[in-house]
């Protein structure tokens, strides 16, 4: 990777094993294999699922007791990045969702939905609402790079445009009075 590029380092289960999803669907644990060395291409970091819209590259998957535990960094040279990443800063998204090809399933008892028990991954995406409701980033790092100071002067978050103003008055003052 290009040691000019900003990024910004995230972490999050993307998945929640033995929990029902929305459409009831259960996921075993270790139904994924993440090994690189069983993948045709990596697993992509999208935004809403769209195929389009690359943000990112995940780094590492780990399968814990809770899930599938992921961390990934976003690539803010890209437009979309920077507006997710500012859409996570301000806690308008959290949410992660698999896409996946079911390998082997079975039908529950009684319920709607499967037990998927082996699945192939294909993306992780950052989304407004995840079919997983627990699917949540845990952490969301400040920008990091050569660039990071220079681009955070040029980008001043809306929540800090009132103190900006503040401070730009105050200067502004004390030109005058002087």
């Amino acid at each position: 990777m290009n040691d000019n590029m900003l990024i910004a380092d995230i972490e999050g289960y993307a998945a929640i094993f033995d929990e029902p999803d929305l459409n009831g669907d259960i996921i075993e644990p270790g139904a994924f294999d993440i090994t690189s060395a069983n993948r045709a291409s990596p697993v992509r970091m999208l935004y809403q699922h769209d195929a389009n819209t690359p943000i990112g590259r995940w780094t590492s998957m780990t399968q814990t007791r809770r899930g599938l535990f992921v961390t990934g960094e976003l690539l803010l040279s890209s437009q979309s990045a920077r507006e997710v990443y500012s859409l996570l800063s301000g806690g308008a998204l959290d949410g992660l969702s698999i896409g996946y090809q079911t390998v082997r399933s079975k039908k529950t008892n009684g319920r709607k939905g499967r037990r998927i028990l082996e699945a192939q991954l294909w993306e992780i995406s950052i989304v407004t609402f995840p079919m997983a409701p627990s699917a949540r980033l845990t952490r969301i790092g400040a920008p990091r790079g050569e660039r990071a100071t220079a681009d955070a002067r040029q980008e001043t978050p809306k929540s800090d445009l009132a103190g900006s103003f503040a401070d730009a008055l105050s200067g502004a003052a004390a030109i005058l009075s002087a």
